[in-house]
């Protein structure tokens, strides 16, 4: 699928691996629908980028989900991809000195990482139905942000990893789903990236997590992630594939 005059919804889409997202994306002639619940940032963003239209919205609340899908069918008259990034990564063992695992930090994480996701899937890809397909039968793409936590979640991700694995799992059965529409869905799987999640992390702390990559020997830069975004987008054979992009990086307990 080319990017010139498709329209691309962006979940946290104004920060981090979606604002690089939506910046790649939005040079190339795509229509970007950022949603974000950073006001502030996607008011900014908006008037710096082309072809951009930003609407706050939490992906844990249906009404703001269906309100955002439906304001991106109004302003283009079509969703030709969904890139999920919305997401968070809170810390916190089974059971530590302050008791067992507060179970509503489970909850949450689960909304804003599975459930939320989930919703835009749904009610986007009913909207590319709508599509007139491609040369190659094509209607739309969705591409989920999971972790190499998945696969090798250290101590205190236990919620984080839950809901990433999910994400993994899903994506051969919506693939599936979706085959006889010409809806492409893959996932990718970051490692440590350089993003507002470690931005708080002290520059002796950011070498230290270098060190654990293989190569290069760096954290990983969100514009990296954007091009894989943009390669899966236009790259019509693959589908139902979880990529990681982690310079090889297999995380210690």
């Amino acid at each position: 699928m080319e990017i010139q005059g498709k329209t691309i919804l962006v979940t946290g889409g104004v920060s981090g691996l979606g604002k690089a997202v939506s910046t790649l994306l939005a040079s190339m002639g795509g229509n970007v629908v950022m949603i974000d619940i950073n006001g502030e940032k996607g008011e900014a963003l908006a008037k710096v980028l082309k072809n951009s239209l930003f609407v706050m919205t939490d992906i844990t609340d249906n009404a703001q989900v269906k309100k955002a899908v439906d304001l991106a069918m109004e302003w283009r008259g079509r969703i030709d991809v969904l890139v999920n990034c919305a997401g968070v990564a809170p810390g916190a063992k089974l059971v530590s000195k302050k008791g067992p695992h507060d179970l509503e930090l489970f909850k949450k994480t689960i909304d804003i990482n599975l459930i939320g996701p989930f919703d835009v899937m749904r009610l986007t890809a009913e909207k590319m139905t709508l599509n007139s397909p491609n040369e190659d039968g094509e209607r739309g793409v969705i591409i989920n942000t999971a972790s190499g936590a998945a696969f090798e979640g250290q101590r205190g991700q236990a919620a984080y990893s839950a809901s990433k694995a999910a994400l993994v799992g899903m994506t051969l059965p919506l693939a599936r789903d979706l085959m006889d529409i010409g809806i492409r869905v893959c996932s990718i799987a970051p490692g440590l990236f350089d993003t507002p999640l470690v931005a708080n992390f002290s520059d002796q702390l950011k070498a230290q997590l270098a060190q654990m990559i293989p190569f290069p020997r760096r954290l990983g830069k969100p514009p990296e992630y954007a091009m894989l975004v943009l390669h899966i987008i236009e790259n019509s054979y693959l589908n139902g594939e979880t990529i990681r992009i982690d310079g090889a990086l297999r995380m210690a307990p």
